[in-house]
């Protein structure tokens, strides 16, 4: 079987498997102690809360067409091909199989962490708290606004791209802080969400890169985009 085919026929299966979609693909909640790390969301009557709205109103108001578009659009993805507009055009799962396939093992962690302070802090959306916004993007009813996961996904797919292409580090976490504030574009997320969110996902990933398996599943997307890239092969 081709060298490139064989890893990548492994990491799909992985991927693909319902079991492994339970579980972590290389961070469990229990080892970024994610409970303990994020500070108690402010409460929804609290000062911080109502500057909190206040902001996302003002945040509504200004909001042009095109921001709306793209907040829209980055809501309704949560992929490292987020970052195509840094790699390029070309940057697409069809072109780049293996990496599609390790970030999405990296994407499951995120769900893994975030979904336990979410239940546990309970946090009400803004818009189910102050039913004069008007939020842009996909709502739901269900009180889970403390992390923010879209955040969330974003920086630890970002660290995990960084990783595989440190050249573009900056570019890549200037479009990571692009995404989250989308979310308040959105109308769907406090600040405070974000921040929460960001906190969280340098946790994951601090043990995420010390993981054997995140090590070797790296270097395998990371010696694909590398090529593609023109770039020369970072040391194992």
């Amino acid at each position: 079987m081709n060298k490139l085919l064989y890893p990548l026929c492994c990491l799909v299966a992985m991927v693909a498997s319902p079991a492994n979609a339970r579980e972590p693909s290389f961070v469990s909640a229990e080892q970024t102690h994610v409970l303990l790390i994020l500070p108690t969301p402010p409460a929804a009557d609290s000062e911080k809360t109502k500057t909190e709205l206040a902001k996302l109103h003002r945040i509504e108001a200004a909001r042009t067409k095109e921001q709306s578009d793209q907040a829209m659009a980055d809501d309704k993805n949560e992929t490292i091909f987020i970052y195509r507009n840094v790699l390029g055009a070309m940057f697409t799962p069809e072109a780049f199989p293996i990496t599609a396939a390790f970030s999405a093992r990296v994407k499951n962690d995120e769900g893994i962490n975030a979904t336990p302070a979410k239940d546990s802090f309970q946090r009400v959306r803004p818009y189910n708290l102050d039913k004069t916004l008007h939020p842009i993007c996909a709502t739901k009813t269900k009180n889970d606004s403390y992390p923010s996961g879209h955040t969330t996904a974003g920086y630890i797919l970002a660290l995990a791209l960084i990783d595989m292409v440190p050249e573009k580090r900056d570019a890549i976490l200037a479009r990571a802080d692009d995404y989250a504030n989308n979310r308040l574009i959105c109308g769907v997320h406090f600040p405070s969400d974000l921040q929460a969110s960001k906190l969280l996902a340098y946790s994951i990933h601090s043990v995420m890169g010390i993981n054997p398996q995140y090590q070797k599943e790296m270097t395998a997307a990371r010696n694909e985009l590398r090529q593609a890239l023109n770039l020369s092969l970072a040391s194992n």
